[in-house]
């Protein structure tokens, strides 16, 4: 069992799917911060200043009544929070990472070789002695035999 579990681990699809999500583990981050440092600011100066992080939506409120001046004083009031903000940052990450994954698969998809053309063949078996023969030949230069 354990040499099945050996062939099994060593495998290149299981070998590729651990270097796969070790690189996942470390670009995530560098997707997350072009979206919340870069490209949502761009968006929300766009939008009228908006800060995107920042929305939510007030459930209830905490310890100390509101309205709060941002989504920090209300959680450290204690309040029920509906984030929607921070859920947009996630899907524009998201949608982020998937773009750039299918980037780079098509970018190794193209760096992959052709399969080589198949080569035609030049030879044919003799059909009384197996011999290989040129494919023009008319007689087995093994057996003699005529060709058709």
């Amino acid at each position: 069992m354990l040499k099945e579990f050996r062939e099994f681990a060593l495998k290149g699809s299981v070998m590729d799917m651990a270097v796969g999500i070790i690189i996942g583990g470390v670009f995530t981050p560098i997707v997350k911060s072009l979206v919340d440092d870069l490209l949502m600011p761009v968006l929300g100066l766009l939008l009228g200043r908006v800060d995107f992080s920042q929305l939510y939506i007030l459930l209830k409120a905490g310890t100390a009544a509101g309205p709060y001046a941002s989504l920090a004083a209300a959680k450290e009031a204690g309040a029920v929070t509906l984030n929607y903000g921070v859920f947009v940052n996630t899907l524009v990450t998201f949608v982020l990472v998937a773009f750039a994954v299918f980037l780079l698969v098509k970018l190794i998809n193209r760096w992959r070789r052709e399969p080589a053309a198949p080569v035609e063949a030049t030879t044919k078996l003799c059909p009384r002695c197996c011999t290989e023969i040129p494919l023009r030949a008319v007689r087995c230069p093994a057996c003699t035999s005529e060709l058709a």
